[in-house]
């Protein structure tokens, strides 16, 4: 069974990136994309994903607003930050939220990717 997500940003570009990089992998499949916090939940209740990839800046509401939202719906939702933003403040605040994981865009691909089965097999258990 693939690993579904979602994959929620702003910049078109960026879900381009994500979308490549996961259609490239036998073992995940984009779910879907959002580009907002409202397209996020929207999206969400229409997937359920079981790894949702979340920015923590949006057009609309914060990524740790978007993540309650979903959690406050799907309280088993697995949500990791991704983002370009190293904060302490933000970081405890996205975890004391609910999030299973805060990770940095500059990332490298393949420890993003093996980051998303480690979290999602820990979801599993």
């Amino acid at each position: 069974m693939a690993i579904r997500l979602l994959s929620v940003d702003d910049h078109p570009m960026f879900r381009d990136g994500m979308a490549a990089l996961i259609g490239g992998q036998p073992d995940m499949l984009l779910a879907g994309q959002a580009a907002s916090g409202r397209e996020a939940l929207q999206q969400y209740r229409q997937c359920q994903p079981d790894v949702t990839l979340l920015d923590l800046r949006l057009p609309d509401m914060s990524g740790i607003e978007t993540l309650r939202a979903i959690r406050a719906e799907f309280p088993q939702a697995c949500v990791v930050i991704l983002t370009t933003f190293e904060d302490e403040i933000e970081t405890s605040r996205a975890l004391a939220a609910g999030a299973r994981g805060y990770l940095l865009k500059t990332l490298p691909p393949d420890q993003l990717l093996d980051t998303i089965r480690k979290i999602y097999e820990e979801q599993q258990k």
